[in-house]
C-alpha cells in the first residue's frame, strides 16, 4: 500500500507506548523508519512492528551511547541480518561526547565494514560536528554498490553537503532542521531527488510536547515552500524518492 508520509527517523520506543506510536504511524499511513540506540532494544521494535504495514525498524548503536555500550556491538553482529536497516549509528564530536570519539569512530567503522561485506544495507546516520569524519569513513569503507546512506538531521557545511550529495547520500530532514538558517541553506543544495523527511521525535518538540510520530506534515510544508513547489507535489516527491531509496541498493 502506497503511504502519504515518509518518516525516515524516528525513536518510536522512546514514545511512552511504542504500540501507540507503531498505531500513530499507521493511522497517518506514514512509512516509517524505527530506529534504535541499542542492539538491546532492537528485539521488542521488530516483534511490535511485524504486522505493521508501513513501520519498518533499524538496527542501531548510537554514537551518544558507544562510551558506555560498545560491548554490545557483538549482539549487533549477531542480529545484523535479520534488517536491510541500519540506525541510528555514526559519530558525535560535540562537547558531551568528543572524549569517546576514537571509541566511536572504531564502532562506526565495524559497523561499515559490515554493512559493505553484506551489502543491500541502508544506513540511517548521525554526523553531529562530524560531518568530514563520517564521509571519509563512508568513502573508505562503504563502497556506493554496497550500500546507501541517508543523513539523519545534517548539520554540516554547504561544502560538506554537495560532497554528501557526490557520494550519492540521502537526507533526511525534520522541520527543526528546517527552522534554523544554516538548516535551509542545506536543504536548498540538497537535489529534490535526494530529499526524504524525519521526525526524530520524540526528540523534537512543537510548543512543548514531543512532536506526535509520523507527523511529518510541517516538514513538507516548508521544503515545499523553500523549493517553490506545491505541498502536494513535495509529498508525492518524497514517497517517490523513499520508493527509489529502497529499490536502489542491487
Amino acid at each position: 500500500m502506497r503511504p502519504d508520509y515518509v518518516d525516515f527517523h524516528a525513536h518510536l520506543d522512546l514514545y511512552p507506548d511504542l504500540r501507540a506510536a507503531i498505531a500513530a504511524c499507521e493511522q497517518r499511513r506514514t512509512a516509517t523508519l524505527a530506529v534504535t540506540t541499542t542492539p538491546k532494544a532492537f528485539a521488542r521494535n521488530a516483534e511490535l512492528a511485524e504486522v505493521s504495514e508501513f513501520v519498518r525498524v533499524g538496527l542501531g548503536l548510537h554514537p551518544q551511547l558507544v562510551a558506555e555500550r560498545s560491548g554490545e556491538i557483538s549482539l549487533f553482529e549477531k542480529l545484523f541480518r535479520r534488517s536491510r536497516y541500519v540506525g541510528e549509528v555514526g559519530l558525535d564530536a560535540g562537547p558531551q561526547h568528543y572524549r569517546s570519539l576514537e571509541l566511536q569512530k572504531s564502532v562506526f567503522e565495524r559497523i561499515l565494514r559490515l554493512s559493505a561485506g553484506e551489502g543491500n544495507k541502508i544506513l540511517s546516520i548521525h554526523s553531529v560536528r562530524a560531518a568530514k569524519l563520517v564521509l571519509d569513513l563512508l568513502e573508505e569503507h562503504l563502497p556506493r554498490q554496497r550500500g546507501t546512506v541517508v543523513l539523519h538531521w545534517f548539520s554540516g557545511s554547504v561544502g560538506e553537503a554537495r560532497r554528501a550529495v557526490a557520494f550519492g547520500c540521502y537526507f533526511s530532514v525534520n522541520e527543526r532542521m528546517l527552522a534554523s538558517p544554516n538548516g535551509r541553506r542545506i536543504v536548498q543544495e540538497i537535489p529534490e531527488h535526494r530529499l526524504l523527511t524525519e521526525t526524530d521525535g520524540p526528540f523534537v518538540q512543537r510548543e512543548g510536547n514531543p512532536i506526535g510520530a509520523g507527523d511529518v506534515v510541517r516538514a513538507v510544508r516548508e521544503i515545499a515552500t523553500l523549493k517553490r513547489r506545491s505541498i502536494a507535489d513535495v509529498q508525492s516527491l518524497i514517497v517517490n524518492n523513499l520508493r527509489d531509496l529502497t529499490n536502489a541498493v542491487p
